[in-house]
């Protein structure tokens, strides 16, 4: 008889819905993700079952067996379809972060399928990817130039001296700005975009609604530049896949959205507050101008996304200490995985330049970002973070940190707000005056803007600070 290629699960190894879970989003990871994290991994090794919102899923806790899941697409799965909860029905019929699993596009495809779709992005990012191409280098030029109109508005409003929020008045509406030069959008379709976008990340109530709302918006822009096709990245995935439908194009833009708002903006704010609080490893890459680095040895103290998107065993397989039933939802979790690369790295492997490329902001194995979107976002990153230390001359935090608020949901831990008190130099409160092109609020392809310049900024800002303190 013919020996079956694959191990299936000991008749006697627990399954997953047979143990008892401990809910994993408590008021304790609240305030310590780590110390969760590491409680966890005593009990249970490098998996744990835990409890998602009333759902059990397996959440992995060690680098080695995170970057397995993320590395072997043949056992681990991204589309949803092998769910076998979901298959079967046996979710609860409003579970939060089934609406943007629910969204076909390329993060949840698997094999050729997503690898199609993974070249169309690449082809129609990759002009923007080149500095010394026209559009890559009017990307540049345009996401330095909003940060310095941003923090120009900064002075304007409360002084060369004062105080801020980073996260209302600086990063948030830098990304929104820079995602509407991208994409090639109006931009009123952007105000209510990112609390949106939070909305689904976090799992709320209305994740379901907001998750509609968004790809809604993304879907008219895809209707609007094939009639009106620019020179920017909509407008070039159309060029590279004709086939592709406005609904497609919409989910497609949709999850770019996503990460550059969110998982991009979490990815400054971090790096900010690694700077702020005092980080000596971060702070000397930045006073040797490595922002690079600097960006690097953040995202591994704190990664932009804190746990990430869900696999699904496509077979029985061992995992940790428990075998992992065909259909099992896994989450891998990167912030508990870099918390065990560097007590395992200890001093002189997470302390080097190289070690520190090992962080999972950007994923890894087939489902990373891809490498032209990987440049970009850390371009964005890097200019953002560059920007805002060329015109501080002094910046502290007003909360102590463990008092700083934070989004701690199933996928990011976010930054809500990053208070701090400032001084700038004398030149910036002049920041961007007279720069060339339409300011913030320019139209792309010569399309007509009714304000610019500091009106548009305020009005951004205005936006944001309703979406920041308006509820979730």
């Amino acid at each position: 008889m013919e020996a079956h290629p694959f191990a299936t699960a000991p008749v006697d190894s627990p399954a997953l819905e047979s143990l008892p879970v401990e809910p994993l989003l408590t008021s304790e990871f609240d305030a310590d993700p780590g110390g969760v994290y590491a409680r966890l991994r005593r009990t249970y090794g490098p998996v744990a079952p835990v409890g998602l919102m009333g759902v059990p899923v397996w959440l992995v806790l060690d680098y080695r067996e995170v970057l397995e899941v993320l590395r072997n697409e043949s056992v681990w799965r991204r589309d949803v379809r092998y769910w076998r909860a979901r298959a079967q029905g046996r979710l609860p019929p409003d579970w939060p972060l089934l609406a943007g699993y629910e969204v076909r596009q390329t993060m949840f495809m698997d094999d050729e399928e997503h690898l199609a779709a993974r070249h169309t992005h690449h082809t129609a990012l990759r002009p923007f990817q080149d500095g010394h191409t026209p559009q890559g280098w009017e990307l540049r030029a345009t996401v330095a130039r909003y940060a310095d109109e941003l923090i120009a508005m900064l002075a304007a409003e409360s002084g060369t001296a004062g105080f801020a929020d980073l996260g209302a008045q600086y990063t948030r509406p830098l990304l929104l700005m820079v995602t509407t030069k991208l994409f090639g959008c109006p931009v009123e379709l952007g105000d209510e975009l990112v609390m949106d976008l939070w909305r689904m990340l976090d799992g709320g109530p209305d994740a379901g609604p907001a998750t509609g709302r968004a790809l809604a918006a993304m879907t008219r822009l895809a209707a609007h530049r094939r009639a009106r096709p620019g020179d920017d990245l909509t407008s070039y995935m159309l060029l590279a896949d004709p086939e592709l439908s406005d609904e497609q194009l919409g989910r497609e833009l949709f999850m770019n959205a996503v990460y550059l708002n969110d998982i991009t903006g979490n990815m400054v704010l971090n790096t900010l507050l690694e700077v702020l609080r005092g980080n000596a490893t971060v702070r000397r890459s930045l006073s040797a101008g490595q922002l690079g680095e600097t960006v690097n040895r953040a995202a591994l103290v704190n990664p932009p996304v804190a746990n990430m998107c869900f696999r699904f065993a496509a077979r029985d397989v061992a995992l940790g200490k428990f075998w992992i039933r065909a259909g099992d939802i896994v989450s891998p979790s990167a912030a508990a995985a870099h918390g065990d690369l560097m007590a395992i790295g200890a001093s002189h492997l997470v302390g080097s330049a190289v070690s520190t490329r090992a962080h999972l902001g950007w994923g890894a194995g087939p489902h990373q970002c891809p490498s032209a979107a990987r440049e970009l976002g850390g371009m964005i990153v890097s200019t953002a973070v560059g920007r805002i230390f060329d015109h501080l001359t002094k910046a502290e935090l007003t909360l102590p940190v463990d008092q700083l608020p934070w989004r701690s949901g199933p996928v990011v831990r976010g930054l809500r707000l990053l208070p701090v008190r400032y001084e700038l130099s004398g030149r910036g409160s002049g920041v961007g005056r007279g720069s060339a092109g339409g300011g913030v609020g320019e139209m792309l392809s010569g399309e007509t803007v009714v304000s610019g310049g500091d009106g548009q900024v305020k009005s951004l800002l205005g936006a944001l600070r309703r979406l920041m303190f308006g509820g979730r």
